[in-house]
């Protein structure tokens, strides 16, 4: 759940270089493992970009090949630190926006807008899957399976 993404001219895209640019981004303000960059960059995009495991650990492998990034195994995880040239290739970049700021920044107001309705609904839905009764949960089907066909016949009209 959570999980966002956008097709071709569809929404917001990370341009390419950008998760790898956020990896050294997040490293420089504390250690992480490799999901907790991805909440991250989901959460400080209020969902907007959610980078995937197979962008994230390959690009975070590729920072490590160049000795940008250090991994260190504790309690069974492997989390990551800048090193010190990785300061000086995140320093490189200026006073170039984070690049969750520049998806963000790019997405318009309806896009947020439509985003943030759908959390809403996103935590509607875990509420009566935690407690709601058999007869609510049928109920709250109906309602997605309605709502999902109204989202797709909004696509199918003209503007």
């Amino acid at each position: 759940m959570g999980r966002i993404s956008f097709g071709p001219d569809r929404g917001p895209r990370a341009r390419r270089g950008d998760v790898r640019a956020a990896i050294l981004a997040l490293l420089a303000e504390k250690p992480m493992h490799g999901y907790e960059m991805i909440q991250e960059i989901e959460e400080r995009t209020n969902g907007l970009w959610r980078p995937s495991a197979g962008s994230i650990y390959p690009t975070v492998q590729l920072l490590e090949d160049e000795g940008l990034i250090a991994g260190e195994e504790i309690d069974g995880k492997r989390r990551f630190t800048l090193t010190p040239a990785g300061t000086e290739a995140l320093a490189e970049r200026g006073s170039e926006p984070p690049p969750w700021e520049q998806v963000t920044n790019d997405a318009g107001d309806s896009t947020r807008e439509l985003v943030r309705e759908f959390q809403n609904l996103v935590g509607a839905f875990r509420q009566v899957v935690r407690t709601g009764s058999e007869g609510q949960k049928a109920k709250a089907q109906t309602v997605l399976a309605d709502a999902r066909r109204g989202i797709y016949a909004t696509l199918g009209e003209d503007e």
